[in-house]
């Protein structure tokens, strides 16, 4: 049975980072930007009675080459012969829901205090028939938290039902949840202070679910810095990361500038 995960994606770095992580997850599972699946390559004659044939000879074929592979222990072929080769599990349910018309539909919320991002995601580009409009969240105002933990954590208490309502839609739309991921950052506005408004509401919402993020820590030379405040929004998020998250993967903006740089 599938462990559904559902993705949040707040602020401009979250949205940035979940566009990314969905095309590489749309390539490894074969699936297209407008959210049909690959087809694959199947070679099949007319002919019912060539089909048997080239079977039978198959079948001869694979025996003499394997001729000590027959059964697996629990009954019927094993995993590892040429018959099951071709088939391959890859959980696609667990990040993603198949509508009725096939489609395969990320099982993610876009969220953001400003447009700019969201918009060009389900709008722009050539996944922008992957995702979902109802699960896109943009403040009616449309002014950002302006680098403000404040201002966001404000306002993800404003906006609390509507998301909550469409976290609870996700939810129930999956068989058995087995946790949420958040991809923010800790140093603006939105996804540090809205960010960890949300961690509190799972934590209180959820309390039995798993909660992962992927943090985005800001440069810390003030030359690169282009963010006063964010040493206050980093360790007021911390703060929440450490109450209410299970798992926080530190993506350090410093470190992988550093990476660029050298390369």
């Amino acid at each position: 049975m599938p462990r559904e995960i559902i993705t949040l994606q707040v602020g401009q770095c979250g949205n940035q980072i979940g566009g990314e992580f969905w095309k590489q997850l749309c390539v490894e599972h074969g699936i297209q930007p407008d959210g049909l699946p690959r087809e694959t390559d199947h070679h099949v004659t007319n002919s019912d009675d060539n089909h048997h044939v080239n079977n039978n000879n198959t079948n001869n074929q694979q025996q003499q080459q394997h001729p000590q592979q027959q059964q697996h222990p629990g009954g019927g072929p094993s995993p590892n012969t040429p018959n099951n080769a071709n088939f391959i599990d890859d959980r696609k349910d667990v990040f993603f829901y198949q509508s009725d018309a096939g489609h395969y539909i990320p099982r993610a919320l876009l969220i953001d205090l400003e447009p700019r991002v969201v918009n060009k995601l389900i709008h722009q580009g050539p996944y922008r028939n992957l995702f979902n409009p109802e699960n896109a969240f943009i403040a009616d105002d449309g002014g950002g938290a302006g680098n403000n933990w404040a201002s966001g954590f404000r306002q993800g208490e404003q906006h609390h039902e509507r998301v909550l309502d469409m976290i609870d839609r996700e939810s129930d739309n999956s068989d058995s949840l087995e946790g949420f991921v958040m991809c923010h950052s800790i140093a603006g506005g939105t996804g540090s202070g809205m960010g960890s408004y949300l961690l509190e509401a799972l934590n209180d919402h959820f309390p039995k679910k798993l909660v992962q993020t992927y943090s985005v820590f800001p440069n810390w030379s003030q030359n690169q810095s282009d963010v006063v405040v964010q040493p206050y929004n980093s360790v007021l998020t911390l703060k929440r990361l450490t109450l209410n998250a299970d798992a926080v993967v530190v993506l350090d903006n410093t470190a992988l500038n550093r990476i660029a740089v050298d390369r």
